[in-house]
């Protein structure tokens, strides 16, 4: 079993079933890449940059949505 840690929760992934990229990660969780600022294992990560971010066992996520309002 494989998995990754995001914002501070460890999340278990099959093998089969580890999201390959960040764009992956982030359809997983229903998040939208538009809205989203991404830091792996400690380095910000810019939108366009989320399908080419490989992804690999024990990597450190830490995800912030933005949401509208007022």
């Amino acid at each position: 079993m494989k998995s990754l840690t995001v914002n501070g929760v460890r999340r278990p992934f099959a093998a089969e079933a580890m999201p390959a990229t960040l764009a992956e990660l982030l359809d997983a969780l229903g998040a939208t890449a538009g809205t989203v600022v991404a830091e792996v294992d400690g380095a910000i990560v810019g939108p366009e940059q989320f399908a080419t971010t490989p992804l690999a066992d024990g990597q450190r996520i830490e995800l912030i949505q933005f949401m509208g309002g007022g």
